[in-house]
């Protein structure tokens, strides 16, 4: 007696289970043919025949029936086993709680995140967005594994922490292809009174652009401050104003807001830092996203 053909096996008990060829072919994305010739060669081992015609459709011959009890039980048995192996897995991936700074780029927190739950041992990402004074104090009652922030932890604080520089990276200025062509020119120049959106004071980064734009003798319209990064970017892409994001992120903005970057400013220094509870970074998570944002984003 030949040894038992599973896959065969399968696109038999498919067919029964379908009741048709051609729906079983669809479910095993492959052709009719393909299956009526497996369905064949199964025959030909086992001896019998599984199907018979009758009429436009096929039916399980008494062979067929007998064979189609142990197949239930041999495919409901590996779903079972699949079913517990993905529980398994599922209960053994941790919860890794990241606190991300509200004035912190959007795109910037995905990027470094993004790793982290594609580690050999991925972890589920527990993300809470807030004011930096509010998630030091979550980190402090070991509420957070790790902050995203784009300052450092003042030294004024009681909080024992540690920063972790990730990056910096210069700014580059955004607008839509319409604002572009209204303002052109040499760069900054282009942009004396025109429409501008800048961060809330609250963000890192508003006084070093203020003092760019007053060293460089610009007076452009401050159409809106904003605290969060994402709106302001909604309202660029919309040709509210022209605003200033990341260079390193230069690609992804341009691609996701459908805007064009009009110049960049590499004296205006935006940085990227992690506060931990532990002076070493040990965790993989958290080595992850350091890696990724020395070797990757701000290489």
């Amino acid at each position: 007696m030949p040894a038992l053909n599973f896959k065969h096996l399968r696109y038999y008990w498919t067919v029964a289970k379908t009741g048709s060829i051609a729906k079983a072919a669809e479910k095993l994305h492959l052709t009719a043919h393909a299956v009526s010739g497996q369905i064949n060669e199964f025959e030909q081992s086992l001896g019998v025949e599984l199907f018979k015609k009758n009429g436009r459709n096929i039916e399980l011959t008494d062979a067929g029936r007998r064979i189609l009890v142990y197949a239930d039980d041999i495919f409901n048995s590996g779903d079972q086993l699949l079913d517990a192996l993905r529980d398994h897995l599922q209960a053994r991936r941790r919860t890794f709680r990241v606190g991300i700074a509200d004035t912190v780029p959007k795109v910037i927190a995905y990027r470094l995140l993004q790793p982290a739950i594609e580690l050999e041992e991925p972890v589920r990402l527990n993300c809470r967005e807030g004011r930096l004074d509010l998630l030091l104090a979550e980190l402090a009652l070991h509420r957070l594994d790790v902050i995203i922030a784009d300052r450092p932890m003042g030294t004024q604080t009681s909080i024992r922490a540690y920063n972790h520089l990730l990056g910096k990276c210069g700014l580059t200025v955004f607008g839509t292809p319409a604002l572009a062509k209204k303002y052109k020119g040499s760069f900054p120049a282009c942009l004396q009174q025109a429409p501008f959106l800048i961060p809330g004071e609250d963000v890192a980064v508003q006084g070093k652009i203020l003092r760019w734009m007053e060293e460089s003798e610009l007076h452009p319209i401050i159409v809106g401050e904003f605290d969060d990064g994402a709106l302001m970017k909604a309202f660029g892409r919309a040709g509210a104003g022209f605003f200033l994001a990341p260079t390193a992120m230069k690609k992804e903005i341009c691609s996701q807001h459908n805007v064009v970057a009009i110049g960049d400013v590499p004296s205006i220094i935006e940085e990227i830092y992690l506060i931990t509870i532990e002076r070493r970074l040990n965790d993989p998570a958290i080595l992850a996203i350091s890696q990724t944002a020395k070797h990757d984003i701000f290489a």
